[in-house]
């Protein structure tokens, strides 16, 4: 038994409400079982209720016995002074105010059906992967449309607050904080923190003034990776690296290292080299980039802006001095809908709550236009029967077990309440 199942009983009144009486033996009437704002302080605010004769207006505190109301110290908390009623399973104890005046209290177990009981139990009972995999793939069709709905915007809402954070960071400047989190994005998860700080390291007034010549975005972002280091052979080589310090200079940049980019267990086309030329790529041929990526309206448009590659000299090479056969670089589809999932879609998110815009079905018909991601928590709902045909129910379902399922919210889960209501 868990405390979360007590909540939800008494937010939705799921259990025997006609004959309730205190322990004391005085009838308790619901008129308003109040709100449930999961805040410091008593569970459920601005209760209304009836107990013996009397009405009452405040607050409601559950507990799974009586006595972890002390062994919580809320007697010694002047927010939990204005409990009208102790809501527990089992009483053992009874539960005094600061003017020794006992509070009163429901003992909840007496109230609620076996089969409610039961439900929650086989619910909660630990199964390999997550709670209902027996019973999710029964769920009502328009529960889980609706759900997944809310599901996909909660995960943007979480992503918007970075964004947020970032933007105040970086001075309102909302190109500077896409340049940050495309780098971020270029760099995947192996180079993407390294990326992110390579990027905020380098203020973005300089990345617009050096857009018009593709060597000193190269420079700039290859000499913060601390990849011009050495001594090269390559003419280029030492161009590039000539530029760097010659920016350096010019701007009065810090060139302190942010720390070491990783090589390892990469393919080629995803050596920090190749993403970082990229990324110079891209700011050299997409001047206003933020505007384009905003007001762009359908996911082609978006595939075309990122539709860049490489230059000459990284054409034929992997790293520096080391010559390789002749090979574009463009970016891939499925790297370019990475970006749009990863950055695209919460930055424009994000700037339209700034904006006090509602974009939300704008967005919903980019993502469906994208196939869903596959990875192992894709494929494990797949086998209980839930499909992901997009991004939109692919985001939907990674939310669903990394905020609920992991976290055993199964109570706060449209899925886990329509278990136990059926």
């Amino acid at each position: 038994m868990k405390e979360d199942f007590l909540h939800h009983l008494w937010q939705f009144k799921k259990f025997d409400i006609v004959n309730l009486k205190t322990t004391k033996g005085e009838s308790i009437q619901i008129l308003n079982s109040g709100q449930y704002l999961q805040l410091t302080g008593p569970d459920f605010f601005n209760a209304q209720l009836i107990i013996g004769n009397q009405k009452w207006a405040g607050n409601v505190e559950i507990h799974l016995k009586s006595s972890d109301w002390y062994i919580h110290h809320h007697e010694q908390d002047s927010n939990y002074d204005s409990v009208i009623l102790h809501v527990v399973w089992e009483h053992d104890v009874p539960i005094f105010r600061k003017d020794n005046s006992e509070i009163p209290t429901l003992e909840l177990k007496a109230y609620v059906a076996l089969s409610d009981l039961h439900k929650y139990q086989s619910l909660i009972s630990q199964k390999s992967w997550i709670y209902c995999e027996n019973q999710i793939g029964s769920v009502d069709h328009f529960i889980l449309k609706k759900w997944q709905e809310r599901l996909f915007f909660e995960r943007l809402e979480k992503k918007s607050q970075l964004i947020f954070e970032l933007l105040k960071e970086l001075n309102q400047d909302w190109e500077a904080v896409l340049f940050c989190l495309l780098a971020k994005n270029f760099g995947l998860n192996t180079n993407g923190e390294i990326f992110f700080k390579i990027a905020k390291s380098i203020p973005f007034s300089v990345v617009r003034k050096e857009s018009f010549s593709l060597e000193s975005l190269e420079s700039l972002l290859l000499g913060k990776a601390n990849l011009l280091s050495h001594d090269f052979q390559d003419s280029y080589a030492k161009e590039i690296k000539n530029s760097y310090y010659y920016l350096v200079q010019k701007y009065q940049l810090n060139i302190k290292v942010v720390g070491s980019v990783e090589f390892f267990k990469h393919r080629p086309d995803n050596f920090p080299t190749i993403r970082l030329v990229q990324l110079a790529n891209l700011y050299f041929h997409r001047k206003n980039l933020f505007s384009i990526l905003i007001q762009s309206s359908s996911i082609n448009q978006l595939y075309q802006v990122f539709n860049v590659g490489v230059s000459m000299y990284w054409e034929t090479h992997y790293n520096f001095d080391k010559e390789s056969s002749k090979k574009i670089k463009k970016l891939s589809k499925s790297f370019i809908e990475l970006i749009i999932i990863n950055t695209i879609i919460p930055l424009r998110f994000a700037f339209a709550q700034s904006q006090k815009k509602e974009i939300a079905q704008e967005l919903i018909d980019l993502v469906i236009a994208i196939p869903s991601e596959q990875n192992t928590i894709i494929e494990k709902f797949q086998s209980f029967g839930i499909e992901s045909k997009n991004v939109y129910e692919s985001q939907a379902l990674l939310q669903l077990k990394n905020k609920y399922c992991d976290n055993k919210k199964c109570l706060n889960c449209d899925i886990g309440y329509f278990i136990l209501k059926k």
